[in-house]
């Protein structure tokens, strides 16, 4: 079987779960936010109900199939240019962003009186920046060899790495 022609499938599937995942990113903080004792206890324990529901079996599997179909695409398409480590950065931003919406969560979820739930107006801009940012680092693709990169992170050393290597 041709790999290359599963490049459209999985670039569906990223595309797709990349949409899932950030929409629970923005959705997340403004249900977050819902978390009001006042509004009554079983008001109360359903919003709480929705979040975890939203995050353990809606945003996380959307991000792992994100993740794992754009690692995917990288090794398909062979694609290693320096605006893809930028990308994998803003990534990893998204996953911090990921994290500690749940820490929020865990953290509204496990302690006992009424909490304190950040407002969701800061993540929100964070996330639109971060998002944009991403969407349009993707893309335009642009160069960036004009970046000065120290010599030891671009040109070989010619030294021998400190273990062996196993041969096959």
């Amino acid at each position: 079987m041709d790999l290359v022609a599963l490049i459209p499938h999985v670039k569906a599937l990223h595309i797709g779960m990349l949409l899932l995942w950030c929409a629970g990113l923005f959705a997340l903080p403004v249900m977050l936010a819902r978390h009001d004792a006042a509004i009554g206890q079983e008001d109360y324990a359903r919003v709480r109900r929705a979040t975890h529901f939203t995050y353990t079996m809606f945003l996380t599997p959307a991000a792992v199939l994100a993740i794992a179909s754009g690692t995917a695409l990288i090794f398909l398409r062979e694609v290693f240019e320096l605006w893809l480590f930028v990308k994998l950065v803003g990534v990893a931003l998204l996953v911090s962003f990921h994290v500690w919406l749940g820490y929020v969560l865990v953290h509204v979820a496990e302690r006992a009186g009424p909490e304190e739930v950040p407002h969701p107006g800061w993540p929100l801009v964070i996330l639109v920046g971060l998002v944009l940012g991403l969407l349009a680092l993707v893309l335009t693709k642009p160069e960036l060899n004009e970046i000065p990169m120290p010599g030891w992170l671009s040109e070989p050393r010619g030294v021998q790495l400190p273990f062996d290597v196993p041969r096959r």
